[in-house]
């Protein structure tokens, strides 16, 4: 694993950065005030889709041995309840980090009898972890513009490149999924991976094809 950048803000003014996380903490803390720990709580349309979208995520890790997993905009902790479902043998170390509040607080009602859970407030995975990952993250960019939008993306890409020891998975929507919605952000794969390879200096995998109008990136 190489060293990320320096620039800690992406290229964008810190004034600026403050105010868009700002603005996405209180976008889903209205979802998930309205909706509860539900798939509509996450602005996500059912069960199915979202669990989908998570096992393209963890397919980043190897669960045939204990691990430790960071999970960045964790929500209410709808990975948690896939890996419970799927790999109820395998010992995963889960860390929940989230903008909201709110969110944090219903991942820790549901899962507070769950060793190895812990759940905290941030914009940062906080620890090094084996692996990563980040559900949807990229999606909703409300009113602010591309070029400050690909900057905090640039952010949490490399928070999650120093907090992984093996690898993270992250997803981004399609521009074909996004037109006509100017509040969403989608992308070709090609940037992206780009950016994981050159910038970052870790190896990807593309993953697409999976019914839902994104891809994953399994960076390792």
């Amino acid at each position: 694993m190489t060293d990320a950048p320096s620039d800690a803000n992406g290229g964008a003014h810190p004034a600026a950065l403050e105010q868009l996380r700002a603005s996405v903490e209180a976008y889903y803390t209205r979802k998930v005030r309205t909706f509860g720990a539900t798939p509509l709580g996450v602005d996500w349309p059912s069960t199915p889709s979202l669990e989908l979208r998570l096992v393209q995520l963890l397919k980043v890790c190897d669960f045939s041995t204990p691990f430790s997993l960071n999970d960045l905009g964790c929500g209410y902790a709808a990975a948690l309840d896939l890996i419970e479902t799927r790999w109820p043998a395998n010992q995963v170390d889960y860390l929940g980090v989230d903008l909201s509040a709110d969110m944090i607080a219903h991942a820790r009602r549901r899962w507070h009898h769950r060793p190895g859970a812990d759940f905290i407030v941030g914009r940062e995975c906080g620890r090094a972890a084996d692996y990563s990952i980040a559900s949807g993250v990229f999606n909703v960019r409300l009113d602010h513009s591309a070029q400050l939008w690909t900057a905090h993306i640039r952010i949490m890409l490399t928070d999650l490149h120093r907090s992984s020891r093996k690898g993270f998975a992250v997803n981004f929507m399609l521009p074909a999924a996004v037109t006509g919605v100017p509040e969403l952000y989608g992308s070709q794969p090609d940037p992206w991976v780009a950016y994981c390879e050159t910038v970052l200096g870790r190896p990807v995998e593309l993953v697409q094809g999976y019914g839902l109008p994104e891809y994953t990136l399994l960076v390792r």
